[in-house]
């Protein structure tokens, strides 16, 4: 399959610095904040791909960069073989943008509630002067509600409405790509599996790309075809879902499927993770995952891995053999 996504030595900085009279009278100077760094992966058409991790490792910002929602500090981000920010003919560019969609981790905060569901769905064809007339009640069939249901606001309904509405709004400019941003996190538990059904049933149906940002990892084994695992603003492992749950390298990926919740778990002992996220504004040198690392040498402290493929994986650490 080709990539439609491209994510090339990606990197986002955020300046997190006092005002400037702040740090003249305290004597102290800017902070940088490096919420992404370095970061390549390619993510092929009708699949889906995963970014797991804890919360911190750059998995949202990285989202909000795919869809243009933030400008990256450096690297190159290509959808369908075009560099979106340096590509001079600009209608080329607004044609693309029309392909990528995102789903938000909140469906109370995403939907505005002044407007009708009606309007809401309809809002990605509108604003670029399309006609999106019974649009609305077609994709409301089309996720599992009442085409009355568009006359409706966005508090009539429950949250796992609410982002079936989400999903109905993303579809109206018929995309390739979504990005979806934890998008049953703020749901219980058996909403949760309706919407992933939806999800899977309409990349079927539509032949969706899904960017699927989470930190479950039962939800991630669900959807996934490929996995990326982000540590600290840094890809450290990435594989096929199969061969990521049943082989993973990195010692962050081994931390994580240990400490994750299992149906047949109970009774069991399991070391609790060691340690805490480092300060992102002054990182630790050489691999970011050292300080917590039991299998850490002095190379580690010094030298920043980088990715390397291994028996399936790919994975940045110097020990994974």
């Amino acid at each position: 399959m080709n990539a439609l996504v491209s994510v090339k030595n990606l990197t986002r900085i955020f300046d997190v610095s006092k005002p400037w009279l702040n740090r003249l009278l305290e004597g102290k100077p800017k902070a940088f904040l490096q919420a992404v760094s370095d970061v390549s992966f390619d993510i092929e058409e009708r699949s889906v791909y995963a970014l797991v991790g804890e919360s911190g490792s750059g998995k949202s910002t990285i989202g909000k960069m795919i869809v243009h929602l933030l400008r990256p500090s450096d690297g190159v981000i290509e959808i369908g073989g075009v560099d979106l920010l340096r590509e001079p003919d600009r209608q080329r560019v607004d044609k693309i943008r029309t392909d990528i969609q995102m789903v938000f981790q909140d469906p109370y905060a995403s939907l505005n509630p002044r407007w009708r569901v009606r309007d809401i769905i309809a809002e990605p064809v509108t604003a670029r002067g399309g006609k999106a007339e019974g649009l609305a009640e077609h994709l409301l069939e089309q996720v599992g509600l009442s085409a009355a249901d568009a006359g409706k606001y966005p508090h009539e309904f429950s949250g796992g409405q609410r982002q079936r509405i989400c999903i109905a709004r993303a579809l109206a400019s018929e995309p390739k790509l979504i990005v979806c941003d934890e998008p049953t996190s703020a749901l219980d538990v058996s909403v949760q599996a309706q919407v992933l059904n939806l999800m899977s049933d309409l990349k079927e149906e539509f032949g969706l790309t899904y960017l699927f940002i989470s930190h479950d990892l039962t939800v991630v084994e669900h959807m996934a075809d490929r996995i990326g695992v982000l540590y600290l603003g840094r890809l450290v492992e990435e594989a096929p879902r199969d061969v990521l749950f049943a082989d993973p390298k990195h010692p962050y990926t081994q931390m994580l499927f240990a400490a994750a919740p299992k149906l047949d778990g109970f009774g069991r002992e399991v070391e609790p993770p060691k340690g805490e996220i480092p300060d992102p504004i002054n990182p630790p040198s050489g691999c970011a995952y050292h300080p917590r690392c039991p299998k850490a040498v002095a190379r580690c402290t010094l030298e920043r891995p980088e990715m390397r493929d291994l028996g399936g994986n790919r994975v940045a650490c110097h020990l994974a053999e």
